[in-house]
Order: structure tokens, then C-alpha cells, then sequence
């Protein structure tokens, strides 16, 4: 009778430490699938995600163009309607924009600083440092300046040379020197014309 009973005994506590092992293996098995299910349910998310975001992107790219197209009416457009509505401030515009082209058109040639006597007056003798800027006609060549360069200075020394300091230190002598340096260097010129003269630097000492 106790043999019985140790042989029940032995097979009751033997039963539940054969379960554990089953149990734990089913427990991995069922974390692995729902593991798996999860990483699918994942992955079909993201793809459906970059699936939208290329749709939205399509639909960027059809909205820009349609932009782009009602933009290219607007110009097309606008030479009709906006520039008729416009009319006045075109007007405007276009004088400004040709005062400036007014004021920049011709050949631009500087003359490098140079020092020149005057002429003795009652004082010491003095002398003029002097800068220009010739501004000649648009027609003119650069090419004949420079082959004129050298009767260019001439005439501004020679002139320089016969004029006082008083006469010089006045505005109205500077304008009257502008006038004689003009008029010498165009009896000269064959293609070109000087038409204005600029002082950069003007220096008497």
C-alpha cells in the first residue's frame, strides 16, 4: 500500500514539472508569432506611407505646373492688361530708365594724375595737381583717343601753364578751363567729339 502511494506521489509531482517545459515553448511560440504579425503589420505601414507621400508628391508636381501655366497666361496677358493698367507708372519708369542711359551713354577715358606750373603771378611761383575724366561722344573710338593721348596732354598742360592761380581758385575759372580743354582737343579729333570734361582731383599749391 505504500509502495502505491509512493508511485502516485512520484508520478503527481512528476506531471507538473513535464508541463513547464511545454508551457514555456508555447509561450515563446505565441511571443514570436505575434512578434512576426507586428513586424509585417509594420512593414505594410511604412509601404503604404511612401506610397502616399509619392502620390502627394504627384500631386505637387501637377499643381505646380498648373501654376506655372495660369503664370505663363498672366504674361502672356500682361502685355495687354497689365501694361495698359499700368500705363502711367510705365511712363514714368521709362523716363527715368532713359535719363539714366542719357547720363551713362559715351566713352568714359580718365587721365592719369598729372602736375603743371601756372603762370607767375604777383606771389611765389605755384603749380596745379590735377585729375580728369573725358567723357566723349558714344560714336567716339577708344581706339583714337588713345592714338590721341599725347596732344591730349599737350593742350591741358599748355593751358594750365598759361593760367594764374587766382583765376583757377574760382568756380567760374574751372568751368572756363573745361570750355578750352573741350575746344582745343576737338579741332583735333577727326571721329570723335568731346563733349564734357570731369575733374577727379584739382590741387594747387
Amino acid at each position: 500500500m505504500s509502495e502505491e502511494k509512493k508511485t502516485d506521489d512520484h508520478d503527481g509531482s512528476a506531471a507538473p514539472s513535464g508541463k513547464n517545459p511545454l508551457l514555456v515553448v508555447l509561450v515563446l511560440v505565441n511571443t514570436l508569432a505575434v512578434c512576426a504579425i507586428g513586424f509585417f503589420q509594420f512593414q505594410n505601414h511604412k509601404k503604404l506611407n511612401s506610397v502616399t507621400t509619392a502620390a502627394d508628391v504627384m500631386q505637387q508636381q501637377v499643381a505646380g505646373e498648373g501654376h506655372g501655366e495660369a503664370g505663363g497666361e498672366k504674361a502672356a496677358g500682361g502685355e495687354g492688361g497689365e501694361k495698359a493698367a499700368g500705363g502711367e507708372g510705365g511712363e514714368h519708369g521709362g523716363g527715368a530708365a532713359k535719363e539714366s542711359s542719357v547720363k551713362t551713354d559715351g566713352l568714359m577715358y580718365p587721365i592719369d594724375p598729372f602736375t603743371a606750373n601756372l603762370a607767375q603771378g604777383d606771389g611765389p611761383k605755384r603749380y596745379i595737381r590735377i585729375s580728369l575724366v573725358l567723357k566723349f561722344t558714344k560714336e567716339t573710338k577708344k581706339e583714337e583717343v588713345d592714338a590721341r593721348k599725347p596732344q591730349i596732354s599737350d593742350a591741358i598742360i599748355s593751358m594750365l601753364n598759361a593760367k594764374k592761380p587766382e583765376e583757377l581758385l574760382k568756380r567760374e575759372g574751372k568751368e572756363y578751363l573745361k570750355e578750352e580743354i573741350k575746344s582745343a582737343i576737338n579741332n583735333f579729333m577727326i571721329d570723335g567729339h568731346l563733349e564734357d570734361i570731369f575733374y577727379v582731383g584739382f590741387q594747387i599749391n
